[in-house]
């Protein structure tokens, strides 16, 4: 029988009855009492506050993904897990949450021991790789994507944190374990973990223009610990000194600027995510020609010119070219961070270089047929084989004091100028009679000693030139009579050589080149600069406006100079690692002061006036109408590292594209050569204020026919066209209407050069300055 409730039931015979009895003339009730109030319901989690968190960035760097060891699982059994949490900078540049990953891509590698008797001692594994499903592994809202070439592949599920925004965790939900899983990896080993994300967009809905890479985490799984690799010999920091730093990042985050290959990766840990054994398994075989492991890949690339003769299929074609801005036997100009290189010999790394042994048979290799790598330590782990000792490494710092020069005194007597030179001849007074020719490294080049004056500009005026190269008494004595006794008044003369001496590495001293040498060693010199009143040396504060000085003051006569020059000694070292080895063997410099005595605003002509680039066929073609009449040191630096100083594909050149081969840093990069900051740490800004560059450059000497007629042009302009030479007579207008004096304007004197208008627009801070357009 069915059951009725008793309440429902009064309720039903009230509404029924009383309210239909209740007449116009009757009265209301009585109020009832109150009921209890009911219990508060719970308190609602807060929705996501929209103006706390952004979608969109302007820079890649502001873009910011964040791992913890505690939230990653790709080592094992367990199933697959990841959580990540990604800031973005948004209004009043403050970090937020940034919200709406749509895909992401993850790079997993374990680091463990080679228990081969080949190879390396400690090994990259790539996860996916091993797993037979590519280099990495996507993670998307749908759990699929679209790979490179458009097939569609599983992916990780990656689901975004309602209540955190910002906060992601990835799952697999296919069959299996996810790819990034390495199911017999050893929890002990590092392990590194790095994200890649996509499709990340500025306000304007404009992609972002580099790739936006995570910082690479490393880490030990069993601990949750973090963890430095053994293996990470070469550091991001000896790449950036010639490849360029990404601005925006933190120093201890560094990152690579200029990298063609898949559109730059940003840092060595990343690079080896997929360049490790396991890649380098199918590509090392004839077509390709090199081992697309990291450690053989990156030798044999910069190493490409040095050894184009050896190098067959696909190497060939894409390294031979490939010029090494430093000396190929310094490994320490990579290899800055450990002894690796030195201590772990075997067959990979060394034939990445010495591409033309063959281990098989041993050719090239006095016929020994190595077992194993295990064995080649036998011979290579030390002594006169052994990698340092083999390649001469640090030969020219070992041999730098090899020949010392000190120039102690310049006098004018009886309109006669003496010059006296100490000389330190491996570490002792040579004995009388030493002729210093017998141990040039290319004793057919006599210029010796570099001697000229300074203009009021404190330009070089190259022309005393002296070759007595005999010393006696442990000095050097030389004379130049001057035309007319008081030629001197008033100038500056500078005193310094460009003698490049016969280095032995193995005995580490100059020898005489009769008996063969290894290496060319520039004297070690510090150019030094005399002042001259009435046929006396002195101090003379008027000529303090030197361009060219380095040194350090020494005792009368005065020393004078300042710090007007823009480029940068140490960073041109930074990349050539030194510069002895540009011109050798015939110059023997180490710094601008020397190279000036040739390169100078005062010294017309060029032996290298044309520019050739590469033509559809690979040969080079002279640009018609393009022609460079100077060589003053900042012009020949632009256009040398700007590929218009070129003449074949070697060194910095232009390609069939128009691309430029061979300059590794960012070619809009200025500050890559010139200086941060002055001497007392002030900003170097190229133009000084009054529209005048810093440098007090206003002319340079010019000439088609090696100074018999000489013109002067304006020096912006000149830089420029270094660079911008391809932009052709429009560029070419732009310069002449903005003040600009070139070649063939038939200026005779470097008074009658006006100074340019280009600071008006390009100086540091215009809008369209030369720290905005570059």
């Amino acid at each position: 029988m069915k059951k009725y409730n008793k309440t429902l039931l009064a309720a039903a015979f009230i509404a029924a009855f009383g309210l239909a009895g209740c007449g116009s003339d009757g009265s209301d009730g009585a109020d009832g009492v109150d009921g209890v109030n009911g219990v508060d319901g719970t308190d609602g989690s807060d929705g996501a506050n929209a103006s706390l968190s952004v979608t969109t960035v302007e820079n890649a760097y502001d873009y910011n993904l964040t791992l913890d060891p505690a939230d990653i699982v790709v080592v094992g059994s367990g199933p697959f897990s990841i959580k990540f949490t990604v800031t973005g900078v948004g209004t009043g540049n403050a970090e937020v949450p940034f919200s709406g990953l749509e895909k992401v891509a993850l790079y997993v590698t374990s680091q463990s021991e080679n228990t081969t008797d080949a190879g390396a001692p400690i090994l990259w594994t790539n996860h996916a790789l091993a797993n037979d499903f590519g280099s990495s592994m996507y993670c998307t809202p749908t759990g699929t994507a679209v790979a490179r070439g458009g097939a569609e592949v599983e992916a990780c599920t990656l689901v975004e944190d309602a209540a955190n925004p910002g906060t992601y965790t990835g799952t697999w939900a296919h069959d299996g374990n996810a790819p990034v899983v390495l199911a017999d990896g050893d929890a002990n080993d590092l392990v590194r973990v790095m994200v890649r994300t996509y499709d990340v967009v500025d306000a304007d809905g404009n992609g972002i223009s580099d790739k936006i890479l995570s910082t690479p985490l490393d880490f030990i799984p069993a601990t949750g610990e973090l963890a430095v690799s053994e293996k990470d010999s070469v550091s991001n920091a000896a790449c950036i000194k010639c490849h360029s730093s990404l601005d925006g990042y933190a120093d201890t985050d560094m990152r690579i600027a200029n990298i063609d290959a898949h559109h730059n990766y940003q840092k060595v840990e990343n690079c080896v995510a997929c360049h490790n054994p396991a890649y380098a398994g199918g590509q090392d075989d004839e077509d390709v020609g090199f081992n697309a492991n990291f450690n053989a890949m990156i030798h044999t690339i910069h190493a490409g010119h040095h050894i184009a003769d050896s190098l067959t299929g696909e190497a060939a074609e894409m390294f031979g070219e490939i010029g090494f801005p430093a000396e190929l036997n310094e490994c320490t100009a990579c290899h800055d961070n450990g002894t690796q290189w030195n201590d772990n010999v075997y067959e990979e790394a060394c034939v990445s270089c010495h591409v033309d042994v063959d281990f098989a048979t041993g050719e090239n290799h006095n016929g020994i047929v190595p077992s194993s790598d295990a064995v080649c330590s036998g011979c290579h782990g030390a002594g006169s084989l052994s990698p340092v000792e083999a390649h001469s490494v640090n030969r020219r710092a070992d041999l730098a004091d090899g020949l010392v020069l000190n120039v102690v005194s310049a006098e004018v007597a009886a309109g006669e100028l003496t010059v006296i030179i100490d000389v330190e001849l491996n570490g002792a007074a040579p004995i009388d009679g030493t002729d210093l020719t017998d141990y040039l490294f290319n004793a057919s080049f006599a210029k010796n000693i570099l001697m000229g004056t300074l203009d009021d500009n404190g330009d070089y005026v190259p022309g005393l030139s002296v070759a007595a190269t005999v010393v006696t008494g442990g000095q050097l004595t030389l004379t130049q009579t001057l035309a007319d006794p008081k030629d001197l008044d008033g100038k500056t003369l500078y005193v310094s050589s460009e003698m490049n001496m016969c280095g032995d590495a193995e005995t580490d001293m100059i020898v005489a080149t009769a008996d063969g040498c290894d290496v060319g060693i520039p004297a070690n010199i510090e150019t030094k600069y005399f002042v001259f009143g009435d046929t006396a040396a002195t101090g003379d504060e008027t000529t303090d406006n030197l361009r060219f000085v380095n040194s350090t003051d020494y005792n009368a006569p005065t020393q004078v100079g300042n710090d007007r020059t823009t480029a940068d000694e140490a960073k041109c070292n930074a990349c050539h690692d030194n510069m002895a080895h540009i011109k050798a063997p015939r110059h023997g410099v180490t710094n601008f002061t020397q190279c000036a005595d040739c390169h100078n605003n005062n010294y017309p002509g060029s032996y290298h006036a044309d520019v050739a680039v590469e033509s559809d066929d690979g040969t080079f073609v002279q640009v018609e109408g393009l022609h460079y009449y100077n060589r003053d040191l900042a012009t020949v630096a632009h256009r040398y590292h700007s590929g218009t100083y070129a003449e074949e594909a070697s060194g910095v050149y232009i390609d069939k594209d128009g691309e430029l081969v061979n300059y590794p840093a960012t070619k809009t990069n200025c500050q890559a050569c010139h200086k941060d900051a002055n001497a007392d740490g002030d900003a170097m800004p190229f133009f000084d204020g009054t529209g005048k560059l810093t440098s007090g450059r206003t002319a340079i000497a010019a000439s088609d026919n090696y100074g018999a007629t000489v013109e002067y042009i304006s020096p912006v302009a000149e830089a420029c066209r270094s660079c911008h030479a391809h932009s052709g007579d429009a560029a070419l207008a732009h310069f002449k209407s903005n003040g600009a004096t070139v070649f063939g304007d038939n200026i005779t004197s470097a008074d009658a050069v006006p100074v340019e208008s280009c600071a008006t627009c390009h100086a540091e801070g215009k809008t369209y300055g030369l720290d905005s357009v570059h």
